[in-house]
């Protein structure tokens, strides 16, 4: 069965748009713990993030490329369920984080990258979380959560992020490599920083830093020397995370009327395991997200799994 498996992405991922350019895409994300299990609803449960990204025109000599990207987010924590009545049960608190986002990627003809984010929006019953949740609960069929009026108050949110990536091995099939990814978050919303590793496992050969679907890297112009190319790679991604705050955890510390906050476990530890392919214009991408706790006192203390379903589309 595996083996028909892997024949079957090779194969779709053969019939995708060569020696092409492409200078946009639109992207959808989703991130559910029903990807990963039917009963499990809690925690960091659910993930929406559209974008729009495009090449810019204007880049500076070291650069390869220059990408800009505008994302709407949505982020959903609830406590071990969802219907949990009796808020002194609540294990860690209700939160909702809605925000855009504008980002710069720049891509250096030295393997390397690095981006730049700004986000800004609101953290509370303002993001639209309830709400949302009520609706999935409604479609699978699932009983109505309870609780939400014990939700992290709401406060303005604001919050940048740098991410340097550079590749650090790569074989001379290029069918295996490792990229050493870095990662900072400042704000009213998350503070942390983490370290960590991209490994990819080829079943074609794998493209460079520059031009991949693995770093959101794949779109050209007639300034670049890259075409749209044929990718199919299996990944995993383990990181180590040193956080000093969270608002959807402690509260935000410009609204601090919310009724149930928790500390937080400074070292978390996510391991990220997925599979990215192209057809025609379309990346598709699912992976298995495995984090360590990220609170004190949960009732589940061996961690939190989620899965990531990512669908991308070119457009010229």
């Amino acid at each position: 069965m595996k083996y028909f498996i892997l024949s079957l992405v090779v194969f779709i991922s053969s019939y995708t748009i060569a020696q092409e350019k492409f200078s946009k895409e639109i992207s959808l994300i989703t991130d559910n713990d029903l990807y990963v299990s039917t009963v499990r609803d809690r925690y960091y449960t659910s993930g929406i993030f559209l974008s729009y990204s495009y090449l810019s025109k204007n880049k500076k000599e070291p650069l390869d490329k220059r990408i800009l990207e505008w994302k709407i987010n949505q982020e959903m924590y609830t406590p071990f369920k969802a219907t949990v009545q009796n808020a002194s049960n609540h294990d860690r608190p209700f939160a909702g984080y809605l925000y855009g986002s504008f980002g710069i990627k720049r891509i250096y003809k030295n393997n390397q990258i690095f981006n730049t984010t700004a986000q800004i929006g609101v953290i509370g019953s303002n993001s639209y979380a309830e709400e949302l949740q009520e609706l999935i609960h409604n479609v699978y069929g699932f009983k109505e959560a309870i609780g939400w009026e014990y939700q992290i108050k709401n406060a303005f949110a604001l919050n940048f992020n740098a991410e340097y990536l550079k590749t650090i091995v790569n074989n001379q099939n290029q069918l295996f490599d490792i990229t050493w990814t870095n990662n900072v978050n400042l704000g009213s919303v998350y503070t942390n920083i983490s370290t960590g590793v991209y490994s990819r496992i080829g079943l074609k050969p794998l493209q460079k830093l520059a031009n991949s679907i693995a770093f959101d890297t794949n779109l050209n112009n007639e300034q670049t020397n890259y075409f749209r190319e044929v990718e199919s790679f299996f990944y995993i991604k383990p990181m180590l995370r040193y956080a000093v705050y969270d608002a959807t955890l402690q509260g935000s510390f410009l609204n601090k009327t919310s009724p149930i906050t928790n500390d937080l476990k400074p070292i978390v530890f996510h391991l990220e395991l997925g599979l990215k392919f192209t057809a025609n214009r379309f990346n598709f991408g699912y992976s298995f997200h495995y984090n360590t706790s990220k609170s004190k006192d949960l009732r589940f203390t061996n961690g939190h799994r989620y899965g990531r379903i990512a669908i991308n589309y070119l457009l010229k």
